[in-house]
């Protein structure tokens, strides 16, 4: 594994974090009864975002095969 590695690692590890956290938010403002559905919906959006970038990144730590 080399640096370039270590640093994908580290932002994987950030994004995930981050993915928990706008879960947390959702969760929060769906069970407050006071939920924004645009707002709820954005959320949703920078989570599925997030996880998405999760995914490249992870990607990128696959060698690539030759089919």
């Amino acid at each position: 594994m080399n640096i370039d590695d270590n640093d994908i690692l580290e932002k994987i590890q950030q994004l995930r974090v981050q993915h928990r956290d706008l879960d947390d938010a959702i969760s929060a403002l769906i069970y407050s009864g006071t939920s924004n559905m645009l707002q709820i919906k954005r959320l949703k959006k920078q989570k599925l975002m997030l996880k998405d970038k999760i995914a490249q990144l992870e990607d990128q730590l696959l060698p690539d095969i030759i089919a």
